[in-house]
Formats: structure tokens, C-alpha cells, sequence
């Protein structure tokens, strides 16, 4: 079938040629009926065999050059270099060299732009992961100083003191992850992890927002083994909690946040119910909420968003097989559903 269409567009790209070769024989043929009538079958029949040879052949050659062209043609592309132009030019046409030039000058000059950004990238991604890890050093000295000198400080300036340092560790994993968004190798160990017990111990970390905020934590449903990545996951429970935190109304009594395990028997697969009583998400916002950057229009509570950090989630749920599922009502609070992958052992 490819050899037929191949000889198909041959006929097609050359038809001006093979018209005027079916003319000129159609002229000769005449002559020869005016000038032997005697042998004028013999003749006929002679050309009608030397054309369709002529034919042939010249069908023949022509897909192979052209096959020649395309074979080259896709090396230039793949490597623009001065070798693949210089072959390229060799099977083409003369009349092209002027064109295939011009491109190998542009493709070579986009190439070398290219190149450059990608260094400047790397240069730039090992500069946030460097500044990232210069930032862990005055956090580990505050967590000493807070334990430290706990007599020294009242109550109210140590909670602040907490309070400020885990947001700013909250914000330094958001730009370290950020900046690994990208990293071809990513060292994901997955492992059987019992979803609430880890939730518990997520939670500890986040105590001092939560207690700044006001949330009270409730757990429901039954203790289940989900198949994840310590790490990943704990990225993302923090960052929904850090969302809770920082969207809670200032005058809204008692908040929530709610974390339920239910278990789907049509899908066999766990779900983790993340809820909130917080602002919530306006309809028209909610479809947007994990798009990078999105701040929503209406809800209260994309307003104050940075955009960040539920698309950093939405990424990470991605490398880890997680669904996610928003659903929420402005002023019935937010929940954001974890889907875990069914994984037969």
C-alpha cells in the first residue's frame, strides 16, 4: 500500500512531465501513420513499450531520491549541524541549496539559544536548591532556640516564634519541590503506610498553625493500608493543611479540619476525605484550583492564594498515582478527596 501511494504522489508531483512525454508520443505515432503506414503498428507498439519503460524507470529513480531527500532531510532536522546541511544539499536539487542554508543558519541559531536557556535553567534550579538548604540552617537554629530558651521567651512570643517558623519551613519545601518539578530521577520509595496513624503524625509538625488558627482535628472512619511515598504524601497532607490555615476566615467560630478514610467497593480503592469548614471555593473557581497560578475570581477562598500550592500538590499526586477531587460550596467548607491506586499484591 506505502509502495503504491509513493508511486501515486510521484505521478502527482510530476504530472506537468508525464503529460507532455504522453503528447510528444501521441505527435510521433501521428507522424508515423502519415509516413509508414506499412509498419505503423510495429512502431506503435514500439513506443508504447520504450515509454512505459521510460516511465518506469524515471518513477523508479525519482522515489528513490526522493526517499534519499527524506532520510537526510530528517537527520538535518533531528541535528541541524554543517555535516547534515552539506548532505542534505548533496542529494537535493541545486535550486534548494540557497533555501536549506538559510534554514541551517536559523535552526543552528535557535539551537544555540536554546542550549544557553537550558544551562541558565540548570544554573538557576541549583541556585534555589542551594538557597533552600542555606535556609534550613537559620531553621534548625530557631527549632534550637525555641527549645532551648523556652523560660526566656513568654508563651504568647513562643507561639509566634513557632507559628512564623513553620510557616517559612512550610514555604522552603513548597520551593524546594518547585524547583525538582522538573528532575528527570525522582527517589520515590513506596511502602505500605496505615493512612491515619500517618495523618496523626503529619498533623505534629503543623501543631502551631493549627493552634495559632484555632482548628480542632477530627478523625473518622477506619484505620486502612494505603500503597505510597512517605515523603510525597506527607508534602501533600501538609500543604492541605497549610491551605485550611491560612483561608480561615479571622472571625469564624470553632474550624475544622476533618480527615476520613472510606473505602469504595465498586473501585475497590481507599479515600481520604480531607475537609474543612472553612470560605470554601466559588463554583465557577473550583475547576481552576489546581491550574499553576490560578487565585481564583470570587471565592474567598482562592483569593489569598498564591496559586502554588495546590498545583504543587496536583503534581505530586500525579508522580504518585493519587486522584484528586475537589469539591466544596462557598461558605460549606473545602474537601479535597485522595483516591489511593488499587496495587494487587
Amino acid at each position: 500500500m506505502n509502495r503504491i501511494k509513493h508511486i501515486y504522489a510521484c505521478f502527482h508531483a510530476h504530472k506537468q512531465w508525464f503529460f507532455m512525454l504522453m503528447l510528444t508520443n501521441l505527435l510521433f505515432i501521428f507522424f508515423a501513420w502519415l509516413a509508414y503506414p506499412e509498419t505503423f503498428n510495429v512502431l506503435v507498439s514500439l513506443m508504447v513499450v520504450f515509454t512505459l519503460a521510460i516511465i518506469s524507470v524515471s518513477v523508479f529513480l525519482i522515489i528513490r531520491k526522493e526517499r534519499r531527500i527524506e532520510a537526510a532531510f530528517a537527520d538535518f532536522l533531528l541535528e541541524p549541524n554543517e555535516a547534515n546541511e552539506e548532505m542534505l544539499c548533496r542529494v537535493s536539487p541545486k535550486t534548494n541549496w540557497p533555501f536549506i542554508r538559510r534554514i541551517g543558519s536559523v535552526l543552528r541559531s535557535y539551537q544555540e539559544e536554546r542550549n544557553q536557556q537550558v544551562l541558565e535553567l540548570a544554573d538557576y534550579e541549583n541556585y534555589i536548591e542551594g538557597w533552600v538548604h542555606e535556609m534550613k540552617k537559620p531553621l534548625s537554629l530557631m527549632t534550637l532556640v525555641l527549645d532551648n530558651r523556652n523560660d526566656e521567651m513568654s508563651p504568647l512570643v513562643r507561639q509566634r516564634m513557632l507559628h512564623v517558623r513553620d510557616q517559612m519551613r512550610g514555604d522552603v519545601e513548597r520551593i524546594l519541590y518547585y524547583a525538582r518539578l522538573g528532575a528527570a530521577h525522582k527517589d520515590y520509595l513506596f511502602e505500605s503506610i496505615p493512612i491515619l496513624a500517618f495523618c496523626k503524625r503529619t498533623i505534629v509538625d503543623y501543631q502551631t498553625l493549627l493552634d495559632e488558627s484555632g482548628f480542632q482535628i477530627q478523625f473518622k472512619g477506619e484505620e486502612t493500608e494505603i500503597l505510597s511515598d512517605r515523603k510525597g504524601l506527607a508534602f501533600i497532607i501538609e500543604q492541605v493543611i497549610a491551605n485550611s490555615t491560612k483561608h480561615v476566615t479571622q472571625h469564624q467560630d470553632n474550624p475544622l479540619i476533618t480527615f476520613e478514610t472510606v473505602y469504595d467497593e465498586n473501585r475497590d480503592q481507599t479515600i481520604l476525605h480531607i475537609r474543612d469548614n472553612g470560605p470554601g471555593v466559588s463554583g465557577e473557581d473550583l475547576p481552576f484550583i489546581f491550574d499553576k497560578g490560578f487565585t481564583g475570581g470570587r471565592g474567598a477562598y482562592t483569593r489569598q492564594a498564591t496559586g502554588m500550592g495546590l498545583f504543587l500538590v496536583s503534581k505530586m499526586a500525579d508522580d504518585l498515582a493519587i486522584q484528586l477531587e475537589a469539591t466544596s460550596e462557598p461558605g460549606s467548607g473545602f474537601t479535597l478527596s485522595l483516591k489511593f491506586p488499587n496495587v494487587k499484591t
